[in-house]
């Protein structure tokens, strides 16, 4: 065989290797589900052993519940004036919602699909609730963009509320694994950590000044990941060393939603592309799994072997395999 051949086998081979290698790591096409036109779909939430995935129809006041197997919807009307936010699974396995329209902290049954209202008190009037985080001892704690956060005992019915330090802007809330509860706050550009009894919010500063902290989500050693939208940035907060890390996303990114899975991998979403990017936190790699020409997605949610987000610009669920 002459040189040639050989070196036209060789290219020939390695030609298909790297085809088969692309392949290899090409992330499916995401499982897609339509949900009524006009409901806006801000948050979801699927109940973590499976079944519904629950998320906030904010176009049009209700909570919808998506059944994965079927693609049917049923959506659960929560009130005149209803305008929700966040939604979360609690320990009771009910639908929790931020409501905004209402200024009022929701529960939906998984059953009766019955709604219960907490309203915020009177001194925390239009608080523009956003998103909600469980404690360990079964109260929700919750954020207001107007410049509030608070606490709810749900059996007891005992509220409390408090202005957050620096006014508006809390946004994000999230609990560690060891019980301790995190806010950022998007217009006040800092992360705080609250006092679970007195409800004091200690400030935190990230290195980068006016950087947006937006949302925040704990990885299993209880190390606090922030998504900057203004200067589309990912970092991370170690309380156990107070140290900080951050990572700009790749072009000129706006860095929205964050979620980190069951094997500490860093979930985006990038406005700037309409697109869903994943990141490692070892090899510090950034991949885009998902990307829709209206995406909108301002938060990301998932369970075992999946990765949910809700995309508001398009009406839709989205759901990925998470490895």
């Amino acid at each position: 065989m002459s040189a040639s051949c050989n070196a036209k086998s060789l290219f020939q081979f390695l030609t298909l290797l790297v085809a088969c290698s692309i392949f290899s790591n090409a992330w499916p096409a995401p499982a897609k589900f339509d949900v009524p036109a006009g409901s806006r779909p801000h948050d979801v939430a699927p109940a973590p052993n499976g079944g519904p995935v629950y998320f906030t129809a904010q176009g049009s006041g209700q909570l919808g519940i998506l059944d994965p197997a079927s693609g049917h919807v049923d959506l659960v009307s929560l009130g005149a004036g209803s305008a929700p936010h966040g939604v979360i699974v609690g320990p009771d396995a009910a639908a929790w919602i931020t409501d905004g329209g209402l200024n009022a902290i929701v529960r939906v049954d998984p059953s009766s699909r019955d709604v219960r209202r907490w309203p915020l008190p009177a001194d925390a009037p239009s608080a523009n609730l956003n998103t909600a985080t469980f404690d360990r001892h079964g109260r929700i704690w919750f954020t207001g963009q107007a410049g509030y956060y608070g606490r709810l005992d749900p059996a007891s019915g005992d509220m409390r509320v408090w202005k957050a330090p620096r006014g508006a802007g809390p946004y994000g809330i999230c609990t560690t694994p060891t019980g301790d509860v995190y806010f950022a706050s998007l217009a006040g550009n800092f992360i705080a950590q609250v006092n679970l009894e007195s409800g004091a919010a200690t400030v935190i500063e990230p290195p980068t000044p006016k950087q947006g902290a937006r949302r925040v989500w704990s990885d299993s050693h209880g190390r606090i990941w922030v998504s900057y939208w203004n200067t589309g940035q990912v970092a991370v907060f170690d309380p156990a060393s107070s140290s900080w890390l951050e990572w700009a996303l790749p072009g000129t990114a706006r860095t929205y939603a964050v979620w980190v899975d069951s094997g500490d991998r860093v979930w985006l979403s990038d406005w700037s592309t309409n697109s869903l990017v994943r990141f490692d936190p070892v090899s510090e790699r950034f991949e885009s799994p998902a990307a829709g020409a209206t995406a909108g997605v301002r938060e990301i949610m998932g369970r075992a072997g999946e990765v949910w987000a809700a995309e508001s610009g398009s009406d839709r669920l989205v759901r990925l395999p998470d490895p």
